[in-house]
């Protein structure tokens, strides 16, 4: 499968990049970025081509990486998708509900394949974590932190102007809930969304399943403090997320394996777009509540 990425900002340059070259079966076609020189520089060190225009760019490939803040991933993702192209997207999809549905409808309309890199759920241990987990049930509740240090270490090269402005709800709190949602069932409402320290925030989550969860999502915690930590408490006993040991760059390339799986068979992976969608219908709730919104439950 050809393939083309998208961006060529921090996580192009450390993530995507790399595991589309390292990627057995893709064939890393092309770089396209809006900045051409940055472009440049990433296409020559990886082999492949710097394309100035994105419409050249799908037209000659059968998919497409995306390494661009969400806003623009969601419109790119659209363009791409009428193009005829397989979609390997970063989370969130988007930070809109209604951009994050056009992502939707058009990859169900171009009968194209979509994948969202939610790094958790392409790690092994990780993965066969959350499918044992899910079968088990009887969950009776969840706690997870996901804590990170992106703007108390200065100089971070993920400090990047998208992830300022939203902060850790949308930056880990996609990671949180593409655990937690296979494993104790959709969210029925945002029961709690509380501000805490700087960008930190506080959720709790009612669950279909009849579990509720807290969370604790943070971009500026103090360097020592830094983690991920889901715990589950239910019938089966006290459970805890693995910790997980692999790059970036290797559940990069198990997400490769699952967009040519999903394009192979027609099989929507369990963490399609319209997976993301559901993910940013949360987080947008949440931040309705976080704005001093009113719970309309």
């Amino acid at each position: 499968m050809r393939i083309g990425l998208l961006g060529t900002g921090p996580w192009a340059t450390a993530a995507h990049a790399p595991a589309l070259q390292e990627h057995p079966d893709l064939d890393f076609t092309g770089v396209w970025g809006r900045r051409p020189e940055a472009a440049g520089e990433l296409a020559e060190r990886h082999g492949t081509r710097a394309y100035t225009d994105v419409d050249a760019l799908l037209a000659d490939v059968d998919a497409v990486a995306v390494a661009l803040p969400p806003s623009v991933q969601a419109d790119l993702a659209v363009r791409a998708a009428r193009a005829g192209c397989h979609l390997l997207l970063d989370k969130p999809v988007a930070t809109t509900v209604g951009q994050a549905r056009a992502v939707v409808d058009a990859v169900r309309a171009a009968r194209v394949a979509s994948v969202v890199f939610f790094t958790t759920r392409f790690v092994p241990g990780s993965a066969a974590w959350i499918d044992e987990q899910a079968k088990a049930g009887d969950w009776f509740t969840a706690r997870a932190q996901w804590l990170g240090a992106v703007f108390s270490d200065d100089g971070h090269p993920f400090a990047t102007p998208w992830r300022r402005e939203k902060g850790a709800l949308w930056d880990v709190g996609p990671h949180a809930l593409s655990v937690l949602l296979p494993v104790l069932g959709d969210v029925r409402r945002v029961a709690a969304a509380v501000p805490g320290p700087l960008d930190t925030v506080q959720l709790v989550l009612d669950h279909e399943g009849g579990a509720s969860s807290t969370l604790t999502l943070s971009l500026t915690a103090p360097p020592a403090a830094c983690g991920a930590e889901v715990e589950l408490r239910g019938a089966s006993g006290v459970t805890h997320l693995p910790d997980g040991s692999e790059g970036a760059v290797a559940s990069l390339r198990r997400a490769g394996d699952a967009l040519l799986a999903a394009a192979r068979t027609g099989t929507p992976h369990p963490c399609d777009a319209a997976f993301g969608l559901r993910v940013t219908e949360i987080l947008v709730e949440a931040e309705h509540l976080l704005s001093g919104g009113a719970d309309t439950d």
